[in-house]
């Protein structure tokens, strides 16, 4: 069959040959049928028939024949009838009858084409049925929605975890059940043994009652007893092995009596530990006769086991502990939590049921402990065994982490004085501090064992000296490219030429000629970053790496640059833009030529481009070009600057080249003052660098003449200084009265003039802000800052350290386990302050939530806690208990390691420095505690080397008040006695 639909061609062909008879009965059957046509096969059938007639009917009657029910082969049928053909169809009559033929068969290929379309029509139309029915089918069934299904599968989990919770459940109650139900069962069984025995002992007793009244005592009489009497009657003889029986049960009898007998003779009880001091207990319990004795009563109890000595020995200082525990608690465990509280008990409980059953060793049962004695002493003692080693293993932890940081608190200490001190100090502090190491890695190694001990260790160091801040920049990287030649760099620097470097490094800002033109004014404010040179000798005293940092001051500097160029805008309209360009090409050629050295090609280069009198005539005639002067400035710029300022220079340059509008040229000279003062602070700072050795060996000897020349000019007085060491000198004989207030008030009791100091200075910065100008001695004023961000940092770690030990009380931890994570992100959340915003207190609890899970109840009262503290915090006035002993105990330890005065002592002080402040509840802060104690430390030497003649002056004179105040004392209180024993022989007399 040919394809379908047909082409116009086989449509034209096929309607030339049919007649109108035919298309007759064909649209009859169609209409009948009620099939529809296709669109173009109706549409091609008209236009067909609209351009071809059909014959008469008589004609197409003669040309009808029967249809034959063969089926030509479409091809024949659709060349036969092709437009080609019909030539020779209308004019050889020869063909009519093929011609015919052709046309039934065309007609019969139609039909069977409908019959095919019909039957195509008829299933598309089932399909179409079948879908519309599922379709209203799923419509009409309810459907549940996402959500729904969502809630149907969360409430199967939810009955499928419930279901296997009550499982869970059912199965502890099962155990519960079956474990009273055999105590219960053992108990009717013991009840029952119990029952028995004294039935019996009841049933022998009545029957001796019943034998002796049967037989009556008779008066005595000399008649002999008769023959049936016991005592005549001959003994039976005994077999050796009953022989041997009786004689081993009396020895053990006899043994276990000795080991009883000596156990009460050393009289060991809880009221007797209580009674004596921990250190005598202490002493006690590590006796060989005690332990020996210990070890043989823990084996008649059945507590020990056969032939493991080293375990024997263990278990035996184990139960040794229990009387140490509820005797002196508070020497023992270090808080007081839930675990300690579940130790007491369970060793309570182990003591008084073994004393229980040692009262009832007695001769009546040979020394024999009864079974339930014992299987309630075995109780008590497995409960016992596990609550101490789950303690000492969370105790042992604490004290490992505690141990590691003082090890690696050491070797920071070590790293920080190898190479800045002298030689024979540095000795002294090797040897300390090996020793001391030496000592906690032994004990280290006890706790955790060698390998364990070790990797601890060198992790804990290799952390450290990676968080350890490195070196600052100096030598090439800051170095400016022209300051190879500068006569800094290769000559010696005496005392007075240091001070010249110095002097030389404070870049002072140039003023114009002309005094009355806005442009001076705006020029004079300029300033330099750079302080003044007993600030910087000061400064390099205590750090030797000290350079100068631009960012306190960038803000200020670059305010002052808009102004001066805004002014510069301002003259440029109002017609004195040559005054301004003048005195800005003369500020930035002062600027450059202190960067240069005189004589240098550069140097000579800069002068003679940026002279002033050339610029000044320039300007006059208006021949002066600030493309040119840019263009200058971009090509020497990348020669005078640093490597480190390379990208800053470049970008600078390349905006210097592009053109520009009046304002786009001011913003470039504003961009221009900026890096200048940028290469003037790294210069600067390499001639700092350079001139450091030889200003660190003067600077003392500086302080002090400098000092001296301000008291002598009456710039300063000594008011709070002598103030400030008289209130230390009274602190520190109070709390040297109160220590020992019996001893009498001698010299050598005195406190040190060290110890005051130390004492005054603690006080001064280890205190709540602000610092007022009243508590800062005059001696110190060069300090003040260093000395407000140690305040600062002292309040902000006790505040976390408050919130640390809160939530460890709260979740049931240990106060010291280090929360490094935890204080490490408080640190930096309350950096920029405490109250910043309302949420900080949810976010401090949130960190702590996020590390720790904690219920409901404890997230409340833990973010109400948090929120006070650090409402008191912002407010600077700490009013907490918890705030309050931490602020006190991190004051005594810091003063404890600055007032050491030998590298011994410093050595023993910084030991022990993590194991204190664990102690004190701050275990994270070892390393910022260290650097407070680290800057105060420098801090007092430089001080004291500075102005120690004037703290002797006054310290002698603080004393020589005092001794003046408890003469007149004395003498008042003697001529009170006097007076008073006058009056009283004066009453006698009368």
């Amino acid at each position: 069959m040919s394809s379908w639909p047909p082409t116009a061609d086989d449509t034209s062909a096929m309607d030339s040959s049919l007649s109108a008879s035919e298309d007759d009965m064909v649209a009859a059957d169609l209409s009948n049928d009620h099939i529809p046509e296709e669109p173009e096969m109706l549409n091609a059938d008209d236009a067909e028939s609209a351009q071809t007639l059909a014959p008469p009917p008589r004609i197409a009657a003669r040309f009808y024949r029967p249809s034959n029910n063969r089926r030509k082969s479409s091809a024949a049928s659709s060349r036969r009838n092709s437009l080609s053909s019909q030539h020779s169809h209308t004019s050889n009559r020869s063909y009519r009858n093929s011609c015919q033929t052709h046309h039934i068969a065309q007609h019969l290929r139609r039909a069977s084409i409908l019959e095919t379309r019909k039957a195509r029509l008829a299933d598309r139309a089932a399909h179409a049925e079948q879908v519309r029915l599922r379709a209203a089918q799923a419509k009409a069934t309810a459907r549940s929605s996402n959500s729904e299904e969502r809630a149907i599968a969360a409430q199967q989990a939810r009955e499928k975890h419930l279901a296997q919770v009550a499982a869970a459940c059912a199965e502890e109650v099962r155990r519960a059940k079956k474990v009273a139900e055999e105590m219960k069962e053992r108990k009717a069984t013991e009840e029952r043994r119990y029952r028995l025995e004294m039935e019996e002992k009841l049933a022998d007793a009545e029957r001796r009652r019943l034998e002796y009244k049967r037989n009556a005592r008779r008066p005595r009489t000399a008649s002999s007893p008769s023959k049936d009497h016991p005592k005549n009657r001959a003994p039976s003889a005994l077999t050796s092995e009953d022989a041997a029986t009786r004689i081993q049960t009396a020895w053990r009898a006899r043994a276990r009596k000795r080991v009883v007998d000596t156990w009460s003779e050393l009289g060991l009880s809880i009221d007797k530990v209580r009674d004596t001091s921990f250190e005598k207990v202490t002493a006690l319990l590590a006796e060989e006769q005690l332990l020996a004795t210990a070890e043989k009563i823990l084996s008649l109890f059945g507590l020990l086991s056969d032939g493991d000595e080293p375990a024997n020995s263990s278990s035996v200082r184990t139960f040794l502990s229990a009387y140490l525990i509820l005797g002196h608690p508070a020497h023992v465990l270090s808080r007081d939590g839930d675990l300690e509280q579940d130790l007491i008990t369970k060793a309570k409980d182990l003591i008084i049921s073994f004393e229980s059953a040692l009262s009832k060793l007695t001769a009546y049962n040979h020394y024999t402990l009864s079974p339930m004695r014992q299987e309630t002493v075995l109780l008590a003692h497995g409960p016992f065994i596990t609550a101490f080693n789950d303690w000492k293993t969370r105790d042992s932890t604490a004290l490992v982490e505690t141990m590691v940081a003082s090890f690696v608190s050491l070797d920071a200490i070590w790293q920080s004085v190898k190479d800045e001190t002298a030689d024979h100090v540095a000795n002294d502090y090797r040897n300390g501090i090996r020793d001391n190491q030496v000592i906690l890695l032994s004990k280290i190694k006890k706790l955790a064992g060698p390998e364990r001990a070790l990797t601890l260790i060198r992790k804990a160091i290799r952390d450290s000296r990676r968080a350890r801040p490195k070196k600052k920049p100096t030598g090439e990287v800051v170095r400016p490219r022209i300051a190879v030649d500068s006569p800094a760099s290769g000559s010696p620097i005496t005392e007075d030429t240091a001070e010249q470097t110095a002097a030389a490094t404070q870049l002072e800002a140039s003023s114009p000629a002309s005094p009355d033109g806005h442009q001076a004014t705006s020029l004079s404010k300029l300033f330099t970053v750079v302080p003044p040179n007993r600030v910087l000798v000061h400064e390099l005293s205590i750090d030797k790496e000290f350079v100068v940092d631009p960012l306190p001051t960038a803000k200020v500097r670059d305010t002052l640059h808009r102004e001066l160029c805004d002014a510069m805008l301002k003259g440029f309209e109002d017609g004195e833009g040559a005054l301004w360009t003048a005195a800005m090409a003369e500020n930035i050629r002062a600027k450059l030529l202190r960067l240069l050295k005189p004589g240098n090609s550069m140097h000579n280069l800069i002068s003679e481009t940026l002279d002033p009198d050339l610029i000044n005539r320039q300007c006059s005639q208006g021949m002066f070009s600030y493309e040119k002067f840019f263009s200058f400035m971009a090509n020497i710029l990348p020669k005078l600057c640093a490597p480190v300022r390379d990208t800053e220079v470049k970008a600078l340059a390349d905006e210097l080249h592009e053109e520009g509008s009046l304002s786009e040229m001011i913003e470039k000279l504003f961009k221009l003052l900026h890096v200048i003062d940028l290469l003037s602070l790294d210069y600067s700072n390499f001639l700092l660098t350079t001139a450091a050795p030889t200003l660190i060996k003067e600077a003392s000897g500086y302080e002090q003449r400098m000092f001296a020349q301000d008291l002598e000019t009456g710039a300063i007085t000594l008011d709070r200084t002598r103030r400030w060491w008289r209130n230390a000198a009274v602190n520190m004989h109070t709390e040297a009265d109160r220590r020992d207030p019996w001893n009498e008030p001698t010299p050598m009791n005195r406190p040190t003039p060290q110890k005051i100091y130390a004492r005054g200075l603690v006080d001064l910065a280890i205190a709540t802000p602000q610092l007022r100008d009243s508590e800062l001695p005059e001696t110190l004023d060069l300090d003040r800052d260093r000395i407000s961000r140690i305040r600062t940092d002292t309040l902000r770690i006790t505040t976390i350290g408050g919130i640390l030990v809160t939530a460890k009380n709260l979740l049931k931890r240990d106060v010291r386990s280090q929360w490094k994570h935890e204080a490490n992100r408080m640190w930096e959340t309350l950096k920029d302050g405490y109250l910043k915003d309302a949420n900080t207190p949810s976010k401090i609890v949130s960190l702590l939530e996020s590390s720790h899970a904690m219920p409901a109840t404890t997230r409340t009262q833990l973010s109400s806690t948090v929120t006070r503290l650090l409402t008191q915090a912002e407010s600077g006035r700490l009013s907490d208990p918890v705030m309050k002993v931490l602020f006190q105990r991190l004051k005594t330890h810091v003063f404890s390691r600055v007032s050491a005065s030998s590298s011994g002592e410093r050595i023993k002080a910084a030991s022990t420095a993590t194991e204190g402040l664990a102690t004190t509840g701050l275990p994270e802060f070892v390393n910022q505690v260290g650097d407070i104690v680290e800057q105060l430390g420098k801090l007092s030497e430089i001080d004291r080397s500075a102005h120690g003649k004037w703290y002797e002056a006054i310290a002698e004179e603080v004393d020589r008040l005092a001794l003046e105040g408890e003469e007149l004392t004395r003498s008042s209180t003697a001529e009170s006695g006097n007076s008073a024993t006058a009056s009283s022989s004066v009453e006698g007399e009368d």
